[in-house]
C-alpha cells in the first residue's frame, strides 16, 4: 500500500534542521491543518501556497514530491 506523501516525508524530520528538506519536513509535521491523507500533488501544492508559512520552502516541496513519486513507485 502506498504511504501518504506527509508519512513519507516524516522520515526526513529532524527537530534541529540540518538542511532545507529536513526543515520542510519538520514545518509539515508542526502543521495541524497539513493534508496527512492526500497523495494528490494539487491538494498538496494549493494547500502550501495558501498558506504563507511555506512560501520560502515550495521549492523544496517539488523536490520532495518527485523524491516521493520515485520511492513509492519502486514498490
Amino acid at each position: 500500500m502506498k504511504k501518504t506523501f506527509y508519512h513519507f516525508l516524516l522520515k526526513y524530520r529532524q527537530p534541529e534542521s540540518k538542511d532545507d528538506f529536513s526543515y520542510f519536513a519538520e514545518e509539515v509535521y508542526k502543521d495541524h491543518g497539513f493534508p496527512k491523507d492526500s497523495m494528490d500533488y494539487y491538494e498538496i501544492s494549493d494547500y502550501l501556497e495558501l498558506n504563507g508559512s511555506y512560501q520560502s520552502t515550495l521549492a523544496i516541496f517539488d523536490e520532495a514530491w518527485e523524491l516521493y513519486l520515485e520511492t513509492e513507485n519502486k514498490k
